[in-house]
């Protein structure tokens, strides 16, 4: 039986509270979650799968990757390493966008369900499927916000890196400015992958409170799209862990060594399958080399078992959403005057 809204307890969380009442209600819910969260994750795995095999068809054996054979045309390995890029590229844009839609997805059920309210996971779906072109759309704007932000982080390492290749163009010859030139171009790469990593946690940090916002809100993209930052921007409560974006932070990282270690757990089969058949790991002819009647029920069993736990992901999100309107519109007093019953005067 769903309970009222009037006896669904409202009022500012600490951290520690959301992770834990988002995991009791990750329990209760584990059935219907996980048949929401199932179908989105075999899409992303066929859309892994089929990249996988458009890779090893259309690239072949990559340069760097695997052994090149001798008298291969440096413009065509050029080439090959571009289609690899732009493959790995679109895949990346549609496993970030179809997460968000699942997020939207399990938003919908989720926070009615925390409000007391009656739904339905395809309540859910439903929602999703009706925002789907504002939520493209926002995503888009993401997209683009976060190449500016990806830019300005990563450029302190493609400096480094451009005064490593201008010291070893004019030092040719010098033991010194080789040495430099190799320093150089080492740390820039440092530099350059810490700032591509730093970027790809703003993203999802930034646009945490995005898919809750379209579940649950009939605003436009643009709307959407500052309403997510509003809800984060400044501060809560006094202290450094008061501040909406710190907050933020935490829960995802508390929750994302959570999902590593189940991912790394489950999917222990797949990389046995790998490294008995396949053997070198880097090597794309080896691995295509694997009886995908193997390979496959063992990667399977790993989507299976991420499905079980992704969940805790969107739970937490949306939980993080309804503490911060808690926190800033209160949320919880306006829920008291709407389901307030009207006193009515004595004659």
């Amino acid at each position: 039986m769903t309970p009222s809204p009037t006896s669904v307890e409202l009022r500012p969380l600490a951290i520690g509270e959301i992770i834990d009442r988002a995991a009791t209600f990750w329990r209760a819910h584990l059935k219907p979650l996980f048949v929401l969260c199932l179908g989105f994750d075999l899409l992303n795995y066929i859309a892994v799968k089929a990249f996988t095999v458009a890779m090893t068809r259309t690239v072949g054996v990559l340069p760097g990757l695997g052994k090149v054979p001798a008298g291969t045309d440096p413009t065509q390995a050029l080439t090959q390493s571009g289609i690899m890029l732009g493959l790995m590229l679109v895949l990346y844009v549609f496993l970030v966008w179809n997460f968000w839609i699942a997020t939207t997805a399990a938003a919908r059920y989720v926070i009615p369900a925390r409000l007391g309210e009656p739904v339905r996971p395809s309540d859910g779906l439903r929602r999703a499927a009706s925002r789907l072109g504002t939520l493209t759309a926002t995503y888009l704007l993401s997209i683009l916000w976060s190449v500016g932000v990806t830019a300005l982080l990563c450029l302190p390492g493609s400096v480094v890196m451009g005064l490593g290749v201008v010291a070893a163009v004019t030092g040719k010859g010098s033991g010194g400015s080789t040495a430099l030139s190799i320093a150089l171009i080492i740390i820039g790469a440092i530099v350059l992958g810490l700032g591509a990593l730093a970027a790809v946690l703003w993203y999802f940090l930034r646009f945490m409170l995005l898919p809750p916002v379209l579940a649950m809100e009939d605003v436009g993209a643009w709307a959407a799209f500052k309403r997510s930052g509003a809800l984060l921007k400044g501060r809560v409560e006094p202290g450094f862990m008061g501040r909406g974006t710190v907050r933020a932070m935490v829960l995802s990282t508390v929750v994302g060594g959570i999902l590593i270690a189940v991912s790394l757990v489950s999917g222990l089969p797949a990389w046995i399958v790998r490294l008995a058949y396949g053997g070198n790991l880097l090597d794309p002819a080896a691995q295509a080399a694997i009886p995908q009647a193997l390979l496959v029920p063992a990667e399977l069993l790993q989507v299976v078992g991420q499905s079980f736990f992704t969940p805790l992901s969107f739970v937490v999100s949306a939980f993080f959403y309804v503490d911060m309107r808690v926190r800033r519109e209160g949320l919880d007093l306006e829920r008291r005057i709407a389901t307030a019953e009207p006193v009515t005067p004595s004659p």
